[in-house]
């Protein structure tokens, strides 16, 4: 099959399913065509602007038939900004397709009967419902359609998004609708305050500037957390803009900088410095407290975390004496939660500040019955572990998106615990394991959760019991 010409024109093509990416899917002739902004049921003239082997990637030159899912944005920076990606598509749509492809991949790749499937969980809120986002400060401004770089009168600078597939450019964000008040605030006063005052914009490429990142961190208990990187030391430009920010906002509860000399924008390794308050905040769920560093990992849709949680708990069906392995427990989250309702909870997790975290998380509310372990889990998962620690009854699993390493799953097989609870945010990798913990454990419960309204992502919880 040959390639698609370079901007060839398919009239009439009928979207008729969604790509991970956000993406709608067509066929015209004998390739597929990814395109953007297609919302499946729509009939649509599409122009190629990428082409490939067997497929393409299209966008839309006008629409036949809108689809009956397909509705307004309700973000101006939609198309542009890399997130939201399905704005386009009622709320109900989102629901149906992200159930589609959690049923898709468990059955397709790990053999799942999914018949007695769960419809989705859906979120509350669709707006507003993170509790973290980050923002890159950049000397190289996106620019809109009949703007010049060469118009000298043109302000470059920008505090926004990374553009999808260009690192170094940055949209100016207004008004963003994932983080609520106060945050859009604080990100456009900083803004301004950063343009008026003559501070440097970090440049990605050249690795000049010092203004690079803020975080803005918020929790349901009302504190606030806000943390701006800075590239260098300037005493005075630092001094200047944080006191800025604490005269503005006095309800930020934990004010944070950090200077980050390196090229890349992690601040794992780096030393976060208190400006003001406390170096943490608390999220609270059914009266447990949960510490919340600059660098903790916590799910970043609150109210949607509690019930996955639930869930979580429910399939696991304590009884009150079990012992339990929490894999990947990262803050241990999960293991506090759990923690009351049984006899021990073992929590593992590879990074080592987020295993100090959950064990402060467990001192704060007087929990007694969990211990964390830092390391690979491939490496202390071993025989030699579970010996140590006694074989669990069950096992709550939460891996991140590429699931678990075969080792890892090999080990299970040979732990045999009664139940698993497999956690995870990405049903094909899920599926895989699933595969293969196949030949000793049924599936009994499928339980999708929306964690993330407007994009493709989507949380799913099953269980697995021994085979008698």
């Amino acid at each position: 099959m040959s390639k698609i010409p370079y901007n060839k024109v398919f009239e009439d093509v009928a979207v008729i399913d969604i790509a991970e990416e956000g993406k709608g899917v067509g066929k015209a002739e004998e390739y597929v065509l990814f395109i953007e902004k297609a919302v499946p049921g729509d009939v649509a003239d599409v122009q190629v602007y990428r082409s490939k082997k067997n497929f393409g990637e299209a966008k839309i030159i006008n629409i036949k038939k809108p689809s009956e899912h397909r509705t307004e944005p309700f973000c101006p920076h939609f198309g542009t900004c890399g997130g939201c990606k399905w704005q386009h598509m009622t709320y109900d749509a989102q629901l149906q397709f992200k159930q589609k492809s959690v049923a898709d991949a468990l059955s397709r790749l790990g053999k799942i009967d999914v018949s007695g499937m769960m419809p989705i969980v859906p979120s509350p809120a669709d707006r507003y419902y993170r509790n973290k986002l980050e923002f890159t400060f950049s000397n190289k401004r996106w620019l809109y359609e009949g703007e010049s770089r060469d118009d000298e009168s043109l302000n470059m600078n920008a505090l926004g998004f990374h553009i999808p597939g260009r690192f170094d450019k940055i949209l100016d964000v207004q008004h963003c609708y994932l983080q609520a008040d106060p945050s859009n605030d604080i990100r456009n006063r900083i803004d301004e305050f950063g343009k008026q005052h003559g501070y440097t914009y970090y440049d990605l490429r050249n690795h000049t500037g010092n203004l690079r990142n803020l975080i803005i961190r918020t929790s349901s208990t009302g504190e606030l957390m806000v943390i701006v990187v800075f590239a260098y030391a300037d005493e005075e430009e630092v001094s200047k803009l944080m006191r800025f920010v604490e005269i503005e906002f006095p309800e930020i509860t934990s004010l944070l900088y950090v200077l980050n000399h390196k090229k890349n924008d992690t601040i794992f390794d780096q030393d976060v410095l208190a400006w003001k308050g406390p170096e943490y905040i608390h999220e609270e769920m059914l009266g447990i407290k949960f510490r919340i560093g600059p660098k903790s990992f916590y799910q970043t849709n609150s109210i949607q975390a509690l019930k996955l949680y639930e869930i979580t708990r429910d399939f696991a069906e304590f009884k009150g004496d079990e012992k339990v392995y929490d894999l990947y427990t990262g803050a241990g989250t999960i293991a506090n939660f759990v923690a009351g309702h049984v006899k021990e909870v073992i929590g593992v997790e590879y990074v080592p500040s987020a295993i100090e975290d959950a064990k402060v998380n467990s001192a704060i509310n007087n929990i007694t019955n969990t211990k964390f372990y830092a390391g690979d889990m491939k490496d202390v998962l071993s025989a030699e572990f579970v010996l140590e620690h006694g074989k669990p009854d069950v096992i709550i699993t939460d891996p991140p998106r590429a699931g678990m390493h075969a080792d890892v799953v090999a080990r299970l097989m040979e732990i045999e615990a009664e139940r698993i609870v497999y956690v995870s945010c990405n049903a094909a990798t899920q599926a895989r394991d699933l595969l293969i913990l196949k030949e000793k454990y049924d599936t009994v419960k499928i339980q999708p959760v929306d964690m993330f309204p407007h994009t493709q992502h989507v949380e799913n919880v099953v269980l697995l019991k021994i085979k008698k």
